[in-house]
């Protein structure tokens, strides 16, 4: 059949076409498969500009992918990296990205499942709180890249009655990520992000909850107090600040109410409030 244009267009049918793209599809899952495990050889019908198949152009183009992937997660993870030192981690970054490759063109995403991975790697079980480590550094990731507000002003809060202070819901910044762990995890990231000699971090010390959040440009990593995390947490997910409070004293019977909102206000992290009751289910 001859187009509009006068250049032929084909036709085919479902079955057909059907074909296709599963052989499409097919080849595609092939090479994907080959450019992360160097034992597979060159996928089949891969050739060079002279036609004819190289297994060396295809290694090049492999190792560069690789390696693209490795130094991704070294920008994402610095200081996971120092704690382990570069060889381990670019061992232990290679198996993650052949157990997890990119499901996304953007690369901002890439590296979210590492501190699982980290946590499942035998060899880097000798250091328990890594993975919590890792998890508070890609928290700065989405951090620094979650969409950016306005915070509110601690003379707007003060607008609120007193009466309406408890049952208030409050609108966290979206910026704001919470890190709990059983770790010094803030004390730790602070010896060693500087890259300065680290200082000495006393890991019987006791847990330590972070808050991460980018309130103007850059993103701020803060110890919370006790019980605050879990305060957070339920405020984040709707609870006036009555609920919230609960959360907070069952998670530490040593959680301030006073000190938790103060220090939310200090770090900018409250963006709205809503002092409007909740609706009872089934009100119209």
């Amino acid at each position: 059949m001859i187009g509009a244009t006068g250049i032929p267009v084909f036709s085919l049918e479902g079955s057909e076409q059907a074909s296709v793209m599963h052989g499409f599809a097919a080849r595609q899952a092939d090479f994907a498969r080959a450019i992360l495990d160097p034992v597979r050889p060159a996928p089949a019908g891969l050739v060079g500009p002279d036609g004819r198949p190289s297994e060396r152009r295809f290694a090049v183009y492999r190792n560069n992918v690789v390696v693209g992937l490795i130094e991704t997660l070294k920008a994402a993870y610095p200081v996971a990296r120092r704690l382990v030192g570069e060889e381990f981690f670019a061992a232990m970054a290679s198996l993650h990205v052949v157990a997890e490759p990119p499901v996304s063109p953007i690369m901002l995403d890439y590296g979210a499942g590492f501190p699982a991975f980290i946590a499942r790697f035998e060899p880097a079980a000798v250091l328990a709180y890594l993975p919590d480590v890792a998890r508070l550094e890609r928290a700065w990731v989405e951090a620094y890249h979650a969409a950016e507000a306005s915070p509110l002003s601690p003379s707007a809060l003060g607008q609120v009655p007193p009466g309406d202070v408890l049952t208030m819901r409050l609108t966290l910044h979206p910026t704001v990520r919470i890190v709990r762990s059983a770790f010094p995890i803030v004390s730790i990231w602070q010896a060693n992000v500087g890259g300065d000699d680290a200082g000495t971090v006393a890991l019987d010390a006791g847990g330590e909850d972070a808050l991460v959040a980018r309130p103007e440009t850059e993103v701020e990593i803060r110890r919370l107090p006790a019980g605050a995390a879990a305060f957070m947490e339920a405020l984040r997910a709707g609870a006036p600040i009555v609920e919230a409070m609960k959360e907070g004293l069952f998670a530490s019977p040593c959680f301030d109410l006073a000190i938790a909102l103060r220090g939310m206000i200090e770090a900018n992290v409250i963006v709205g409030y809503d002092v409007r009751p909740a609706r009872s289910e089934g009100a119209a």
